[in-house]
């Protein structure tokens, strides 16, 4: 039975065909108004239908050819290809003196790595040196860090070393790079600056190695500070190792003489070094017995050479202390400028009806000018040194302290043990009126210092003594028409038969306004040589005069000016 399908009609009139009313009619043809949707075609589905098809055709062959087809080939082909990571090293941060001189700079070495070159050797103790990236025999590294070993290179380390970065390379079968790129950068290493002068250490470290070598002293050591700042402009320990030698390991004769030699080349004498002071303490025993009124700038004190008390264990018989030189009444200033024993072991321990400081106060003032204790200074193992009292003498030796301990203590003797940086310190605090700063080898630090609570004008009259010392007494040698300096030298003995001599100076320039103090020693040279550091500070001053330098008013550019 065929069926007639039966069109019916909706009474109802659908909303999109009501006639628009006639004031309705304006369009905004250009946002689609007025325009009926209208669905796609059946062509255009046709045709976005066969697009996909052939693109998942293509898809289908290639897999196909790629992985059935050529699958081996290219399976055996990626084998032999490599993807490897290689180290791109950080250029290590410079190191410069306070001008910008370079003092440790990378260069390319004769395998073609990065090295490390010192021009100053002489600053060897203070830079210190490196140890380069290690290769195994194949020429793999396993060790990819250039590490700082010893002094500012290892104090520092963190800051000169940079941040390696990393190349990815891919090689074929043949070899042939394929592809490479960096996938890290590395990161270069930061600058580090000085306070050093390298030019005032050239002309340092010369001086006292000739003076050295010349006079027979095995070893020596000397320190330059400002007494504004604290601030290291030299800093010097003969004999040295070559940082060049030690960075690059040899050549080994060289590293097996260091080791031989009876100067200790690997201690830092300046630093390190603990010797007896002997009659350079003699200033801060005069300041303190001045600040305490144990005397007064008129007090005069015999001395006959010599020095007698009655033994009271053994009526009868007595002790007697020599100094070195009968000298007749002298006063403080000349006490200082001729380094009167006599006058020292009285202000020490008193005499007759002189009273003294007593071994409390001594100890309370050599302490108070930072003797016996670390400096501060930003060098890795710094020595303390030492300042005998009873409680010390008991612990060690069992026995009782003596009058005549005080006595050789309050002139550098018995088992008073300073580094040079130590006496540098505290005669920059004897110039500046009064403030014991840390010493600081870094460019640009802010000053840090304790206050020694000495009379300032007492300070005033001991550097008129040091200058005397300079103009007509002992120091003579330092007595240049071309700046004043003020100067205490000192003298002590050593070997288990006093056989050697301890050669010291100490002192600052210019003498009326202060700006440089000193400190000098010189290592067991042949008795009666204990007044050649003296002639160490004349030739550095004699060497600085000639290249017309600004530390004795010169005007050249190539030194500190201030």
């Amino acid at each position: 039975m065929k069926w007639q399908r039966k069109r019916v009609f909706d009474p109802e009139i659908a909303p999109d065909e009501i006639f628009l009313d006639a004031s309705n009619t304006a369009f905004d043809r250009a946002r689609f108004e007025g325009r009926l949707e209208k669905p796609l075609s059946h062509g255009t589905y046709f045709w976005l239908s066969a697009a996909l098809l052939l693109l998942f055709g293509i898809l289908a062959v290639r897999s196909w050819n790629i992985q059935i087809t050529n699958g081996a080939v290219f399976a055996a082909e990626s084998a032999h290809n490599s993807l490897d990571a290689t180290v791109l090293f950080a250029p290590r941060g410079v190191i410069e003196d306070v001008h910008g001189t370079i003092l440790a700079e990378n260069v390319e070495r004769s395998d073609g790595s990065a090295g490390r070159r010192y021009p100053y050797p002489e600053l060897s103790h203070i830079i210190g040196y490196v140890s380069y990236p290690k290769k195994d025999a194949n020429g793999v590294y396993y060790d990819t860090s250039e590490t700082g070993v010893t002094g500012l290179e290892a104090q520092y380390d963190a800051l000169l070393s940079g941040t390696n970065g990393q190349i990815l390379t891919e090689t074929d079968a043949l070899g042939r790079v394929r592809s490479e790129g960096t996938v890290v950068p590395a990161k270069e290493g930061g600058t580090l600056q000085l306070s050093i002068d390298a030019e005032l250490e050239k002309f340092f470290a010369r001086a006292i190695a000739d003076t050295a070598r010349t006079h027979g002293f095995i070893a020596g050591a000397g320190v330059i500070l400002d007494t504004e700042s604290g601030a290291v402009r030299a800093i010097v320990s003969y004999p040295s190792y070559d940082s060049n030698v030690m960075s690059n390991g040899g050549p080994s004769e060289t590293i097996a003489g260091y080791n031989t030699s009876p100067g200790h080349p690997f201690l830092d004498h300046a630093v390190q070094g603990v010797y007896t002071p002997g009659s350079i303490v003699k200033p801060f025993v005069a300041a303190g017995a001045l600040t305490d009124k144990v005397i007064t700038p008129n007090t005069v004190i015999d001395d006959p050479g010599s020095l007698s008390l009655p033994d009271p264990y053994h009526p009868g018989k007595t002790f007697i202390y020599k100094g070195w030189k009968a000298l007749g009444p002298v006063d403080v200033e000349k006490a200082i400028a001729w380094s009167s024993d006599v006058f020292f072991y009285t202000v020490g321990g008193g005499f007759m009806g002189q009273k003294g400081l007593g071994i409390d106060r001594l100890e309370y003032w050599y302490r108070q000018f930072g003797l016996g204790s670390p400096t501060g200074v930003d060098v890795a193992g710094e020595a303390s040194g030492l300042i005998p009292d009873p409680a010390w003498k008991e612990s060690v030796f069992g026995e009782p302290w003596y009058l005549g301990d005080t006595y050789f203590t309050a002139i550098g003797q018995y088992s008073v043990q300073v580094t040079p940086i130590q006496m540098a310190r505290a005669t920059a605090a004897v110039a500046n009126g009064g403030k014991l700063f840390t010493p600081t080898l870094l460019a640009g630090q802010a000053p840090s210092f304790t206050t020694v609570p000495a009379d300032p004008a007492m300070l005033a009259v001991v550097r008129a003594g040091m200058r005397q010392g300079v103009t007509s007494a002992l120091a003579g040698a330092l007595n240049l028409p071309y700046v004043a300096v003020a100067a205490k030298t000192g003298t002590a003995q050593t070997g288990v038969r006093n056989q050697y001599d301890n050669s010291w100076v100490e002192g600052f320039f210019p003498y009326d306004h202060p700006r440089y103090a000193f400190a000098v020693v010189l290592e067991r040279g042949p008795s009666g040589a204990g007044e050649q550091s003296v002639n160490a500070m004349r030739e550095l001053f004699d060497s600085l005069y000639a290249a017309n330098s600004p530390y004795v008013g010169g005007n050249a550019t190539s030194t500190l000016a201030h």
